[in-house]
Formats: structure tokens, sequence, C-alpha cells
């Protein structure tokens, strides 16, 4: 049986929990500003478009997704540039990857540019995943109620929701499609923690994933 996108999310959660502890400075990813409550009260209302090119000066890689699977981002706005900057960054970093799914390449220079040190090899890992079993994407996914902060130590946290319940698998060589469980735990807390390169770019240096965590 081919796995539906959340059973390899799931299957990463212990190893990306172990790289959200070893990213602390002083105490650590443990510590209550790390922790953002809620992520629970998404709203269709204002689904954002795919993001424009931003006048700071960096050149982005370009990530699209094909028609036949789309990544809805709703509410992923905040009045703070700084803050809307870690989730601009935190959105092409999951668009890259789901791209990289649908084009088999787990050695994407997108997914490398928004990922670095450890999540950049948990990323990879996911990716190819699905290569190995010639699986690509179809569906939708609906990424809301995202949370986000700097911590005392400069780096970012997002925490955010991913509903994959429409969302299906297909395989290359049979079109055989495998559709994603219709259950709360479909629908992910995505944790990440962030920190700004030296190119300006908030990359993505952990992630947690948790199966029905935005109940």
């Amino acid at each position: 049986m081919k796995r539906p996108i959340r059973l390899m999310a799931a299957a990463l959660t212990a190893s990306a929990a172990l790289l959200l502890t070893a990213c602390g400075s002083g105490g650590g990813d443990g510590d209550s500003q790390d922790k953002i409550a809620g992520a629970d009260n998404g709203s269709e209302a204002s689904a954002s478009k795919d993001p424009a090119k931003k006048p700071d000066g960096i050149k982005r890689p370009e990530v699209e997704l094909p028609s036949e699977f789309r990544a809805n981002f709703v509410s992923w706005t905040n009045s703070d540039p700084k803050l809307q900057s870690i989730l601009d960054d935190g959105r092409e970093e999951l668009r890259a990857k789901y791209a990289a799914i649908i084009e088999a390449d787990p050695n994407s220079k997108a997914v490398s540019f928004y990922d670095s040190g450890s999540s950049l090899v948990t990323a990879r890992k996911w990716i190819k995943g699905f290569v190995d079993t010639d699986d690509s994407l179809t569906g939708e996914i609906k990424a809301y109620s995202p949370k986000v902060h700097v911590t005392d130590n400069g780096a970012g946290v997002l925490f955010y929701c991913v509903d994959e319940r429409k969302s299906s698998t297909k395989n290359r060589k049979t079109d055989k499609v495998t559709h994603t469980p219709d259950s709360p735990d479909s629908v992910l807390q995505y944790r990440a923690r962030l920190t700004k390169s030296s190119q300006g770019v908030w990359q993505t240096v952990s992630l947690d994933t948790v199966p029905g965590g935005c109940k």
C-alpha cells in the first residue's frame, strides 16, 4: 500500500524533535519562549496567493507547483515586517519540498536554499521516500493558523497547521492514487525553528510534525 503524505511526515517526527532540542542556546528549545499555543483558529477567508518577489535584494529560487497539486496558505500575513519575512520563507520552504517530491528531486536547489544543516538532511530523506516508491502528489493541502515569533537569541519560531485530507499520492508508473485518510491525524501541526543566513534568508534548521496537533 502506498502511503499518504502524512505517514512519511510522521515517520520523521522523532528525529525532528531531537533536532529541535539540539538547536537551542542556553536553555534550549524546551524553554517556554519556543512554545506557541493555539494554532487552531485558521480561516479560509483570506487565502494567500503565491508570494511576490520581495524587495530585499535576495535572489530566491522560483518554486512552481503544477495545477494537479495546490498548496493553499491561509492568513499568512503579519504587520511586523520581520515576522512577515519569517512567514514568507517558512512558506516557501514547504512549497519547495512539495515541488521536489513532484519533480522527484531530493537534491533540489530550492530545498537547500530554505533548509540547512540537519533539517536539510531530514527534508531530503522525506523527499527520497517518495522518489524511491515512484510517487508524486495530487490534490491540495491547506496550511493555516500560523503563529510566529522571534526568541531572545534571535531565532525564528513558526508553528502552523497543515490539513492533508484532500491530498493524495499518485504512482508515476501505475497511476494508482492513494488518498490521505479523512481523520484528525491527517491535520498536522508543523513546528519549525529558523535562523537567518548570512544571505538574509530565514532557513529552517529543525522541523517537528505532530499528527492531530491542530485539534
